[in-house]
């Protein structure tokens, strides 16, 4: 269930990975997942289809079961806060977690909407702030592929439809393939459908290199939770977080500008996308500087309006300590 809540392209995934796929031979494991794969997808594309104001009442009655009856991840989410806001009272903290309960079920219908979402649609219901276009535009006027580094904040699949959508740069979206074949296919086709290309994780760097004759942007979801030997250290809501360390090695090798993409929700069904440029020239930055800035500046987003980041991740699962240990080991 997590996957399904961290990120759109594993959410729906949870419905073709069944347990009883852990006792079954890979061929019939394949098979299952078609079956049930081809049993659901009518019924998410029904759902898609839906007006808005029916899939919100839908959302409305997702966040009954999700907060009251399943308890879902409650502990999680209230302690992540917890720690995050040791300065607020249990009232403030409880309005947070309510806050985001009710934005992550607008998320869940929000996802399925995209499958069959139109442009202008995309375009109306994640705004480009003007000011954020007009520095885009330059940085494509002075020839200048971009890294873009973002958080589990607001909408980010409609902000990947809506940059695409608007933005001259071929933006291209780091994944993680999904396990089941058929649903990723899908997911593919749902974030490519405006012209974006994805790109796995393990091939990032080759494809970025391939990719220089193109003036691209690539955009990293940089706030998930990296393995903790390889990471960056830094202080992120209060805690000691690991980041990844990828993003930063790739902007100083490739010295691509970066840029912060922030997409905030203006009122229910309705976001507006903000571009910043952090660090124009990343070769010129120490180690752990950019990692630093750009997370940083997520935290302030998430500090001003805390009910739209991702609270029910275990961001926090790796620490400092054991990761020191573990590299200590290695040493030995």
């Amino acid at each position: 269930m997590y996957n399904f809540l961290s990120s759109y392209g594993e959410i729906l995934s949870l419905l073709f990975q069944p347990s009883i796929c852990n006792f079954l031979p890979l061929a019939k494991i394949t098979r299952v997942q078609g079956l049930l794969f081809y049993l659901v997808i009518p019924f998410i594309y029904l759902i898609s289809f839906l007006p808005f104001w029916i899939l919100y009442r839908l959302s409305d009655l997702t966040f009954f079961f999700l907060y009251y009856l399943f308890r879902y991840r409650r502990n999680v989410v209230r302690q992540n806060i917890q720690n995050s806001f040791p300065e607020k009272t249990p009232g403030e903290i409880n309005k947070i977690v309510k806050g985001f309960y009710h934005h992550l079920c607008d998320l869940i219908v929000e996802s399925v909407k995209t499958f069959t979402i139109s442009k202008e649609q995309v375009v109306k219901r994640c705004r480009i702030h003007p000011e954020s276009l007009t520095l885009l535009d330059q940085l494509y006027a002075d020839k200048k592929s971009l890294i873009l580094v973002m958080g589990h904040y607001g909408n980010w699949e409609w902000g990947g439809l809506s940059f695409s959508a608007n933005v001259k740069h071929q933006l291209f979206f780091i994944y993680k393939p999904l396990s089941n074949t058929y649903f990723d296919r899908l997911i593919l086709k749902m974030r490519s459908r405006f012209g974006a290309r994805l790109v796995t994780m393990n091939n990032v760097f080759k494809e970025m290199v391939n990719n220089r004759h193109i003036i691209s942007a690539t955009a990293f979801i940089a706030d998930q939770a990296p393995p903790p030997e390889s990471a960056h250290w830094t202080t992120f809501l209060n805690q000691e977080t690991p980041v990844f360390a990828g993003t930063e090695k790739i902007a100083r090798k490739l010295n691509y500008p970066v840029v912060f993409i922030n997409i905030k929700k203006i009122r229910r069904g309705y976001y507006e996308l903000f571009a910043e440029l952090l660090i124009d020239e990343p070769k010129a930055t120490s180690e752990g500087e950019v990692s630093d800035i750009h997370t940083k500046r997520l935290e302030l987003e998430i500090v001003e309006h805390p009910e739209f980041w991702l609270w029910s991740h275990r961001r926090w699962k790796h620490k400092k300590s054991v990761a020191r240990d573990n590299n200590l080991n290695q040493t030995l």
